[in-house]
C-alpha cells in the first residue's frame, strides 16, 4: 500500500487555527476596539470566535476569551471545555486565566507575550491540566496591536 506525503497533510493545524484567531483580532481593530481575538476548537472544528468587545458593551470583561468561553460553552451544552484548544492573539490576563481554569479547557495556543498585563505577570494559574503553546504567529499579532495604539495616539 502506497502512502502519499500530501495524503498526511491537514490544513487543520495550529497555524491554521490561529489565523482564524487573528481574522477575530482584525475584526476587533475595525471596531476600534483593542485587536485581541480568539477562537475554541474542538475536534478540529471552530466551536467558538470572540473578539475584544469592552468599549461597544461598556463592560470591562468583555475580553475576546471571555466572549469564546461563553460561546463554546453554549455549543457544548455545558461549561467544561476539556478537548478543547483555545487560540488567542495576546496572552490572556489574569481575568481570562481565571476562567481558563475553572473551564478546564485542555489547551491554550497564544500569539504574543503580555509582559505587563498577562497571566504570568500578574501570578495567575491555568488548570494544572492546561497544556500552553506560545509565540505562534507573535508578530502579526504584536504589529496589529502597535499598529492599533500607534493610531490612538495620533488620534488624540
Amino acid at each position: 500500500m502506497k502512502l502519499y506525503f500530501w495524503a498526511m497533510l491537514t490544513p487543520f493545524d495550529d497555524t491554521y487555527f490561529m489565523k482564524k484567531a487573528l481574522a477575530e483580532a482584525q475584526e476587533a481593530y475595525n471596531r476600534n476596539e483593542i485587536p485581541v481575538g480568539a477562537i475554541i476548537v474542538s475536534e478540529n472544528t471552530i466551536i467558538a470566535r470572540g473578539h475584544n468587545l469592552t468599549e461597544m458593551l461598556n463592560d470591562v470583561t468583555a475580553h475576546a476569551e471571555m466572549q469564546a468561553i461563553t460561546a463554546a460553552a453554549n455549543y457544548l451544552g455545558g461549561k467544561y471545555l476539556t478537548n478543547c484548544t483555545l487560540y488567542v492573539t495576546l496572552e490572556p490576563c489574569q481575568m481570562c486565566a481565571g476562567a481558563l481554569y475553572w473551564s478546564q479547557i485542555s489547551r491554550i495556543v497564544f500569539a504574543a507575550k503580555d509582559e505587563q498585563r498577562g497571566y504570568r505577570a500578574m501570578g495567575a494559574q491555568l488548570h494544572p491540566k492546561t497544556k500552553i503553546t506560545e509565540g505562534l504567529l507573535a508578530e502579526e499579532a504584536s504589529s496589529l496591536l502597535k499598529q492599533f495604539f500607534i493610531k490612538k495616539r495620533n488620534l488624540n
